[in-house]
């Protein structure tokens, strides 16, 4: 308790300019910390999402009774938003009568491409954030701490006998704003590495998935282009 409130009366006697430091570095951590909490929630439901979608997509359920699940549902997760904008553009295709296989499936992989970077964007949302946190945070404490040892040693301008006991006050509220830099900077450095690579793993899933997709509507489009009667949907 005394060690905690020591470390308050430091920050409460620091100058003007180290307080605002580490008011900033405050309100970076706190920002980042939100910031971690809500990716972290977002990413593992993606991920579990994503695994629950490939089971029913690839249990033998009919395509187009899939696609009418995920459109009757009020929010649809990242992969069923690719599944969704694949089979939407083959449908268009087959209703123009395109009978190229090539085409059709070059048209669904646009479509499924520009789906896959929508969601990508919205996975990597706020990662800059703590990447600018991580990387400005431990500068700002330096800048606060050189201010403050800077005025540390002007005062002892005013002093007539220069002790370690004049000057280490002043060092130590400065002290203060490198250290509260380092703790906003090593979460926000860990966690969007982390991130990162989670968004990575699941983008690479999703083009996966895209793939697989583009196969298996490859051959229904080469049962049309032989005029036979199309398979069942869902046969895989």
């Amino acid at each position: 308790m005394n060690e905690s409130m020591s470390i308050f009366s430091l920050v409460a006697s620091a100058s003007i300019v180290v307080q605002l430091v580490m008011l900033l570095l405050l309100a970076a951590s706190v920002g980042s910390w939100v910031v971690i909490f809500q990716r972290s929630r977002l990413l593992s439901s993606s991920r579990a999402q994503l695994l629950d979608f490939e089971d029913r997509f690839w249990s033998g359920v009919d395509l187009n009774d899939l696609y009418r699940e995920c459109q009757a549902q009020e929010t649809t997760s990242m992969i069923e938003n690719v599944f969704m904008a694949g089979l939407k553009e083959f449908g268009k295709m087959r209703q123009q009568n395109t009978h190229d296989p090539d085409a059709m499936i070059q048209g669904c992989q646009r479509a499924m491409r520009i789906a896959i970077t929508r969601e990508s964007e919205a996975l990597d949302a706020h990662l800059p954030m703590l990447a600018t946190v991580g990387s400005t945070s431990p500068y700002i404490g330096l800048f606060g701490t050189v201010w403050g040892i800077m005025s540390a040693f002007h005062g002892l301008a005013s002093v007539k006998q220069a002790t370690i006991a004049t000057v280490a006050p002043g060092i130590s509220e400065a002290l203060v704003a490198t250290a509260m830099g380092l703790l906003a900077a090593i979460p926000a450095v860990i966690f969007y590495n982390r991130f990162a690579s989670r968004v990575d793993h699941l983008t690479t899933g999703m083009h996966t998935f895209a793939d697989e997709f583009s196969s298996l509507l490859y051959r229904q489009a080469l049962r049309l282009k032989q005029g036979a009667k199309p398979a069942a949907s869902g046969e895989k």
